[in-house]
């Protein structure tokens, strides 16, 4: 078994339970918790809103959403999330994993995961996904889902006292299609 397939099988997406909520708000508030690439300020705004809505709907929605991304052993490693772009057939997705858990492969599955998942729950056409252009594990992971690089976009994210760029990648609902075939010269 390769180590990916071995991630694979170990890799669950599930509701977010209350206990772990308060770790999972960490990505937001501790600058140690999200890593260098998604680190923005503490956003305490918004962990007060997730809090409210984790017991309104388990942040679950039509506009935005987070599932805990679950390791074999029952650890949460992080959680992925999606939200409404534009017009209803397009969700951006991210992705926050705790830094113990990245590297592994983890943070590909769980992405792959939630594609599967968005594709096949949601009446969508398009799912995007920013990354900064000097995030090369994220961009080579959104590569490795299937995503396709579409640009940059320059100064999205001011980030440790600069803006910075940010690279798109857009998979379409047929792109996905092309990733499940048999024949190697599609996709």
């Amino acid at each position: 078994m390769s180590e990916t397939s071995g991630v694979a099988a170990g890799v669950r997406l599930r509701p977010i339970a209350e206990a772990e909520l308060p770790a999972l708000l960490r990505l937001l508030w501790d600058p140690d918790a999200p890593g260098e690439y998604q680190w923005f300020g503490f956003r305490m705004g918004t962990v007060r809103d997730l809090e409210r809505r984790w017991h309104e709907d388990g942040l679950l929605d039509d506009e935005s959403s987070y599932l805990a991304v679950e390791l074999a052993d029952g650890t949460c490693a992080g959680w992925v999330t999606w939200r409404r772009i534009g017009t209803a057939t397009n969700l951006e997705i991210g992705i926050a994993l705790f830094p113990e858990h990245r590297g592994r492969g983890i943070g590909t599955e769980a992405q792959r995961q939630l594609v599967a998942y968005l594709f096949a729950t949601k009446p969508i056409h398009r799912l995007q996904a920013g990354t900064e252009v000097d995030n090369l594990v994220e961009r080579s992971a959104l590569e490795a889902v299937g995503f396709r690089r579409e640009g940059v976009h320059r100064g999205v994210y001011f980030r440790d006292g600069r803006w910075r760029d940010s690279v798109m990648y857009g998979l379409l609902r047929d792109d996905d299609a092309q990733l499940h075939t048999d024949d190697p010269d599609k996709g």
